[in-house]
């Protein structure tokens, strides 16, 4: 099978590492891919922010018999219907589905219209509007950028102040461009966050090992929100009872009303879930797309081969496709530039990537770094490595995962040192 993956990240990185241990593949291809994903894929760079009309035309071209889209804004943009319209199958959601993250509006009033628990909100066009209304609330609350934003356009506030100073940032400063022309304002949850992963043909279902990722730049979950500062899999808190309440309390009733507004779901579903003391589940957030950073721990701990599966799904046919099986558990560390999730330097010299990925059970996914002018690797984005490595549990993962971060240095490298910590003390 002839495979094109869309994408340049470290979980495209990720999906480009398990896709090429298939024994079904014949050709991996990645548009634009990176100077990381080269190691394991033919990387097409003169696609990087390519038109959907030429991406359709390349895989024409090579004869593509699958397209994996990665990132979410393809997507919303829908790269998926023109590849599907062109005949060719195409894991993802179609534009309409899509807008269940490209909208964070759309995604709230869909669950408000088809019963899907989530935390109470309101919409605001208007930043006065916006503002009055947080000055009136008594508990703290979240203010979301209503579009697309990297994974950072979510404040978490305690009172009035910071989320007025939230909504001044997104719709005043303009901090995230368009994506802040509407905002959010939600109820804020209390509880234990997991990934949830549903593969979806548009009707029937196939779960992948819940996660758990830690958001916030800095220890003890704080400070500003990022795209991610590292995750684990499998998610201890998500047992085979919460799993059964959150298929038939959010994902099968998302699918069906998807479906019923015209938009079948077809692709991954990525539930982002908060659990209350009483293990109620409640939705934080849809993805339409892998995770990032929980795909680089999911890829590590699948033992399954994972092409078959997003072929099934993009064919509309997961009924003959069972369940992944896993092994141990995995964990991954984000290694970041200085100041980042804010302003940062890009072009610092990384080094002891070797020493890092010759100890066992690790791999390094590059998720933001391109090639220097000597050969080695330089860095070229906020987050830079997923340093990722699987044990026999949770513990020994996480102790490997860090000991392969500490052979690797370059100049302001940040990252969080108490990723799955409590998980490893289960």
């Amino acid at each position: 099978m002839r495979v094109l993956l869309v994408g340049s990240g470290g979980r495209e990185h990720a999906l480009a590492w398990k896709l090429a241990r298939s024994p079904q593949l014949d050709a991996l291809l990645a548009a634009p891919g990176s100077d990381g994903i080269a190691a394991v894929a033919r990387c097409l760079p003169e696609l990087a922010d390519a038109a959907p009309d030429l991406l359709v035309a390349r895989a024409r071209a090579e004869s593509i018999d699958l397209v994996v889209v990665g990132p979410e804004a393809p997507l919303a943009a829908g790269l998926a219907d023109r590849l599907r319209d062109a005949g060719i199958a195409t894991f993802g959601p179609s534009a309409r589905a899509a807008q269940l993250e490209a909208s964070k509006a759309f995604a709230k009033r869909f669950m408000a219209r088809h019963g899907v628990p989530t935390a109470a909100f309101e919409v605001f066009d208007e930043a006065a509007r916006a503002r009055e209304h947080v000055r009136r609330l008594r508990e703290g609350c979240v203010v979301k950028a209503d579009g697309l934003a990297a994974g950072k356009g979510v404040a978490v506030c305690e009172g009035p102040a910071q989320a007025e100073a939230a909504i001044d940032e997104i719709m005043g400063a303009r901090r995230f461009g368009a994506a802040g022309d509407r905002v959010v304002i939600e109820e804020r949850l209390v509880g234990e966050e997991a990934s949830f992963y549903a593969v979806s043909d548009g009707r029937n279902v196939v779960t992948l090992a819940p996660a758990q990722d830690f958001k916030r730049v800095h220890d003890g979950e704080r400070g500003e929100n990022t795209g991610g500062m590292g995750a684990y899999a499998p998610a201890a808190r998500v047992d085979a009872a919460l799993e059964k309440r959150v298929l038939e309390e959010i994902v099968h009733p998302t699918l069906r009303g998807m479906a019923a507004e015209g938009s079948p779901y077809r692709g991954v579903l990525y539930v982002g879930l908060m659990i209350d003391a009483e293990g109620v589940p409640r939705v934080v957030e849809f993805n339409v797309r892998f995770g990032d950073p929980e795909t680089q721990p999911i890829a590590l701990q699948m033992e399954s081969d994972l092409l078959p599966l997003l072929d099934a799904a993009a064919r509309g046919d997961l009924s003959r496709v069972a369940p992944p099986d896993g092994r141990g558990a995995a964990v991954c560390v984000v290694l970041c530039s200085g100041g980042y999730p804010r302003d940062y330097t890009i072009g610092r010299r990384i080094e002891g990537l070797d020493a890092a990925a010759a100890l066992p059970g690790v791999v390094v996914f590059h998720a933001g770094t391109r090639r220097g002018a000597d050969g080695g690797f330089v860095t070229a984005g906020g987050r830079v490595l997923g340093v990722t490595a699987r044990g026999g549990d949770v513990a020994a993962a996480r102790a490997q995962a860090y000991a392969a971060a500490s052979k690797i240095h370059f100049e302001g490298m940040h990252y969080r040192r108490d990723i799955a910590a409590r998980a490893a003390t289960r």
